[in-house]
């Protein structure tokens, strides 16, 4: 009998913090990772992770400067799985506001990212997640299950227009200091979540899992 290839996957390399600790997670769940800066290994990959620390603006800069928009674009267009992580979720969006400066997001869903309206900020530790109905990334999570959280800036609204003929985004929900705010879409090809699936222990890993298994 011959072995199951390992599915390829890309960890977009643009600058954005240590994304080593997601290489691991991604290996240990059984995904053949290269970590790289290459648009065109990106494309060609059966699965892209694109990762994101710090600054929205600078998130930004560094995906164009690598060629990312293009290669997230390309492999939507193509029906091909993409994962954001932490801002690698929240560029999606229309756009994101921080310290004043307003930047445009890859805007493949509606909305704007601004700061959490919680007594406490950043947003950091664990949390649990509302998960949408039907959610492939959460499945088999118990709903008590707590995610790695490390944020001041959120999704608070979700406005996307519901169309007949698609079926609609499987959005999740999580709150902090009374504030609820976006913290997973699972959209076709492209799932993302705010909240570090690589450091939320081996419930980050069944996620990651869940995901990579949409590869083969």
């Amino acid at each position: 009998m011959t072995a199951t290839a390992s599915p390829t996957v890309v960890l977009l390399d643009y600058g954005a913090g240590n994304i080593r600790s997601a290489q691991r997670a991604l290996e240990h769940v059984g995904a053949a990772v290269t970590v790289t800066d290459d648009p065109k290994l990106a494309v060609e990959a059966d699965g892209l992770v694109v990762p994101g620390v710090g600054a929205y603006a600078a998130c930004m800069q560094g995906l164009r400067a690598v060629n990312g928009p293009r290669a997230i674009g390309q492999r939507l267009a193509g029906g091909r799985p993409v994962l954001g992580i932490c801002v690698g979720f929240q560029v999606l969006f229309e756009h994101g506001v921080e310290h004043g400066v307003d930047t445009e997001g890859l805007v493949e869903w509606p909305g704007v990212v601004d700061k959490l309206k919680a007594p406490v900020l950043p947003h950091m530790g664990w949390n649990t997640v509302d998960a949408a109905d039907g959610s492939e990334l959460f499945a088999g999570c118990d709903p008590e299950t707590r995610f790695y959280f490390v944020h001041s800036y959120g999704v608070r609204s979700w406005d996307m227009e519901a169309d007949e003929f698609i079926a609609p985004p499987a959005v999740s929900w999580a709150e902090h200091g009374g504030d609820r705010f976006v913290a997973a879409v699972e959209n076709g090809p492209l799932w993302a979540t705010q909240f570090h699936p690589e450091k939320s222990g081996e419930a980050g890993l069944a996620l990651l899992r869940n995901w990579v298994r949409t590869l083969r």
